[in-house]
């Protein structure tokens, strides 16, 4: 047992080591775009399926309520929260469409819609990002290793450099984080 906590252990250092070394410019070219699009009054929409859905929940939570500062709250919303429009969307449209139809609803130019997928390749994922560039949206995707389909159809590709689903979850929250405090730091003091 003691082997098998110390091995993850080990591999999540390793692959957040390997991050570090790789996508520091690429975490700070996303928090540029988040910082100027709510200095701007504009909005952030997040997506994910499975545990990726909690982590998009996760950070809509922190911004909206607080991250380490009491402060304004700011408008992001977690696309996998209404259960309701949910499943009468996958109903009546099909899941792969769940997330497309709520961003045709309330996206605008100027948004920013951030897709978490550790595969890179969920349609439902695919199919909001391509309406969201439509409407003139700034779309993001946070995926594993290569980036699935999401990295040719998103302005910002953060792939982890890792095909394991727990370890890339890992990184994903962590970056989410990151983001988290640079807003706060940058937009309240």
């Amino acid at each position: 047992m003691k082997k098998e906590i110390e091995s993850s252990l080990n591999e999540s250092i390793s692959i957040k080591s390997e991050l570090l070394s790789s996508s520091v410019d690429s975490i700070a070219q996303i928090a540029n775009i988040l910082v100027e699009a709510f200095r701007t009054g504009h909005s952030l929409y997040l997506m994910g399926n499975g545990g990726s859905a909690a982590d998009a929940q996760h950070l809509a939570g922190e911004l909206v309520g607080r991250f380490k500062k009491n402060r304004e709250p700011l408008p992001a919303l977690a696309l996998t929260t209404d259960t309701s429009v949910l499943t009468a969307i996958a109903n009546d449209f099909g899941y792969d469409h769940c997330f497309e139809r709520q961003v045709d609803a309330f996206v605008k130019g100027g948004d920013v819609l951030i897709g978490l997928s550790t595969s890179g390749n969920s349609l439902s994922i695919i199919n909001a990002g391509l309406v969201a560039k439509k409407k003139g949206a700034t779309t993001i995707a946070f995926t594993g290793k290569g980036g699935g389909s999401l990295k040719d159809n998103v302005d910002v590709c953060l792939e982890i450099p890792s095909t394991d689903t727990a370890r890339i979850q890992e990184c994903h929250i962590t970056i989410g984080h990151i983001l988290c405090s640079i807003i706060e730091k940058d937009l309240f003091g």
